[in-house]
């Protein structure tokens, strides 16, 4: 029996390519999403004027951040895009041996986030590693009052974070496994 595991192992791809589908569609979505929103942001909005939706749920407060979450490390901006790039080649090398459909989500939205806040980085004033990234949503208040300015690059680093550390915690494996459960014998044992 367990030769025959082996041997299905063997055969078994080292990845999935409905998972890397999956992992690069997520990230082409995030970015573009991401982009026409600060797209939007940039020519639709007003520094110093924000514009309270949703009953003051969210107020949309157009800020360019030279920092990382919350402007730390504002001084230090040349730092970002290279820990971003980090970040993607982590990714990209996870994509080789992705098998799993859950993960692939989790890290296409940190993928798409992270390239998102990249084109600022790159792209944006003042310049090259050293673009400040367009943030707009600001909840139940304006301009950070009660929590962090963000954009959707955020939101999607955010959620992709919560949903891998969910996915493994549950034994959620990348490639696709999950751990055998113990039987009350190996408990026993332990």
């Amino acid at each position: 029996m367990r030769e025959e595991a082996a041997g299905e192992e063997k055969t078994r791809p080292l990845f999935s390519g409905r998972a890397v589908a999956v992992l690069g569609i997520t990230a082409l979505v995030a970015v573009l999403v991401d982009q026409l929103v600060k797209h939007l942001s940039t020519e639709g909005l007003t520094e110093g004027e924000p514009v309270r939706i949703l009953g003051g749920l969210v107020y949309l407060s157009l800020l360019r951040n030279s920092g990382a979450a919350f402007s730390l490390g504002s001084g230090y901006t040349w730092v970002f895009p290279l820990v971003t790039l980090l970040v993607i080649g982590w990714i990209g090398w996870m994509g080789t041996r992705l098998r799993s459909v859950p993960w692939a989500l989790a890290l296409g939205l940190v993928l798409g986030g992270a390239l998102g806040n990249l084109g600022d980085r790159l792209f944006r004033a003042p310049g090259v590693f050293q673009g400040h990234v367009v943030d707009m949503i600001s909840l139940f208040g304006p301009y950070a009052q009660y929590f962090a300015v963000f954009n959707i690059a955020d939101a999607c680093l955010s959620v992709g974070v919560v949903l891998a550390v969910l996915l493994e915690l549950t034994g959620r494996q990348r490639d696709g496994s999950r751990p055998a459960p113990k039987n009350k014998k190996q408990e026993s044992e332990s």
